[in-house]
C-alpha cells in the first residue's frame, strides 16, 4: 500500500463507518413534523380535559356545601333560603357539562362493548372511527346550538324567576365550554385511532374477550370499597 493509500484509509477509519444515507451521528431519526402536531395537540387537549375535570369536581364539592348551609338555615337557624337551591341546581349541571371531556378521555362513559370485544382487529379498528365520527358530529351540533342559547341568553340578559334573579348567562357558560372541550377530546381520541397511536375501544391486538372481561372484573373488585 502507497503512502497515499495508507493516508486515505486511516482518514476512513477515524471518520467511523457510514450508512447509505449519511454519516451515523448516533441521535435518533427527527420526528415528523406531523407526529409532533398530533402529540401536541392531544397533550394540550387532555391538559385541558383534566383542568375541566378539576373544575367539575370542585363545582359538586360546592354543591355539597351549600347544601349543608342550606340544611343548617332552614332546620337549625329557621331561616329562609335564597339562593341555595340556584346554586346547588346551576353547580351540578355545570359538573355535568365540564366533567364530560374528563370522563371521555379516560374513557368511562357508560359504553357496551360486547361487539367490539368479539370483533376482529380491522372491523374493530373501522367500527370506532364511525361510532366516534357519529358522536363527535352529535356533540358539535350540540354545541353549535348551546352556543347560540348561551349568546342569546347574554345578549337579553336573561335572569332567573326565582327570588334570586341570577344572571343566567353565568351558569350557562359551562354549556358551550364543556361540549367545546368535549369535541376537542373526541377529536383527540379520533385521531389516536387514526394514526394507531391507541388501540380501538382501549382494546389491544391479540386480547381474547373473556381474557379482557375477567381483567375488568378483577379490577372493579380490587377499586370496590
Amino acid at each position: 500500500m502507497t503512502r497515499r493509500g495508507r493516508e486515505a484509509h486511516a482518514t476512513r477509519r477515524d471518520r467511523g463507518p457510514e450508512s447509505r444515507s449519511g454519516p451515523i451521528t448516533g441521535a435518533l431519526p427527527p420526528e415528523r413534523p406531523e407526529k409532533r402536531a398530533l402529540c401536541t395537540y392531544v397533550t394540550i387537549v387532555s391538559a385541558l380535559s383534566r383542568v375541566s375535570g378539576a373544575v367539575a369536581a370542585g363545582l359538586i364539592a360546592l354543591a355539597v356545601l351549600v347544601v349543608c348551609d342550606m340544611v343548617t338555615e332552614r332546620y337549625l337557624l329557621n331561616r329562609t333560603t335564597i339562593w341555595q337551591i340556584d346554586v346547588v341546581t346551576y353547580s351540578i349541571v355545570a359538573a355535568t357539562f365540564m366533567g364530560s371531556p374528563y370522563v371521555l378521555m379516560l374513557r368511562g362513559h357508560v359504553n357496551v362493548d360486547v361487539l367490539p370485544l368479539h370483533l376482529g382487529p380491522r372491523a374493530r379498528y373501522w367500527l370506532d372511527l364511525v361510532t366516534s365520527g357519529v358522536a363527535l358530529s352529535f356533540c358539535a351540533v350540540l354545541f353549535v346550538l348551546c352556543s347560540r342559547f348561551w349568546y342569546q341568553a347574554y345578549a337579553e340578559s336573561w335572569l332567573s324567576n326565582t327570588v334570586w334573579r341570577a344572571r343566567l348567562w353565568i351558569p350557562y357558560l359551562s354549556m358551550p365550554i364543556g361540549l367545546g372541550l368535549l369535541v376537542l377530546q373526541y377529536i383527540a381520541g379520533l385521531l389516536c385511532v387514526a394514526t394507531g397511536r391507541s388501540p380501538p375501544f382501549g382494546i389491544r391486538r391479540g386480547e381474547q374477550a373473556d381474557d379482557l372481561a375477567l381483567a375488568q372484573a378483577r379490577q372493579t373488585l380490587e377499586d370496590a370499597p
